[in-house]
């Protein structure tokens, strides 16, 4: 069993598989407490189901890519399990981990996509290095940017770790939605030539920020 916030059908708004119909399995419970969440809603509420009944509701959607979030969806030890299930019936699984819980024994089949938090989030302190070297190749590194500290800060740890040279494209730096301008932020990359990917949370510029997404 496992604790639902809710399950709904939207595009995906990050990453990049942005863009694409996607089935989100929202968790409840967080072990962090970020200054900017979205999400607070999912930090205590929720509805115990089966991995039948979760499965059945994904089904019914018909998406074939799903995405595993929170909340922080590793506080729940049965989601592996659950994960391992839906990538063998040959969905796309992707997970958004905050970083601070260990990621070594998730099936290597699923994308992980990592949201490091940075000083401006407050949970900064909490995040566990050594989740890097679990990462793979297709996996993903997100950073919510809130101001130009968070920016000089992610991109220290992006040299220190090396990150640009084991993943590429799938660095993501993203300015928080009403916190930081995105020009702002892309003239930084450009003028420090930093080879990352800029993204939007396109989901918020479709529909209002404060309005449940999807259906």
């Amino acid at each position: 069993m496992l604790k639902v916030n809710e399950i709904f059908k939207s595009i995906q708004g990050e990453s990049t598989y942005a863009g694409l119909p996607c089935t989100f399995v929202r968790l409840a419970g967080c072990n962090l407490r970020c200054t900017y969440c979205d999400t607070n809603y999912a930090y205590y509420h929720g509805e115990e189901l089966s991995d039948e009944e979760i499965i059945s509701k994904i089904e019914e959607y018909g998406a074939r890519l799903i995405e595993f979030t929170g909340g922080e969806p590793l506080l729940q030890e049965e989601t592996p399990a659950l994960i391992t299930r839906l990538l063998d019936r040959g969905y796309r699984v992707l997970i958004e981990t905050n970083g601070s819980i260990c990621i070594g024994c998730l099936d290597k089949r699923l994308t992980i996509i990592m949201d490091y938090k940075t000083p401006g989030s407050g949970m900064s302190g909490r995040m566990n290095e050594k989740n890097f070297q679990f990462l793979k190749e297709t996996d993903q590194i997100k950073f919510v940017l809130m101001n130009r500290d968070d920016y000089e800060w992610a991109k220290a740890l992006i040299i220190k770790n090396d990150l640009i040279e084991k993943f590429g494209d799938n660095i993501l730096l993203s300015p928080a939605y009403g916190e930081l301008s995105p020009r702002d932020l892309v003239t930084w990359i450009l003028r420090d030539n930093l080879q990352v990917r800029v993204q939007l949370q396109i989901h918020k510029y479709i529909w209002a920020p404060d309005e449940r997404e999807g259906i």
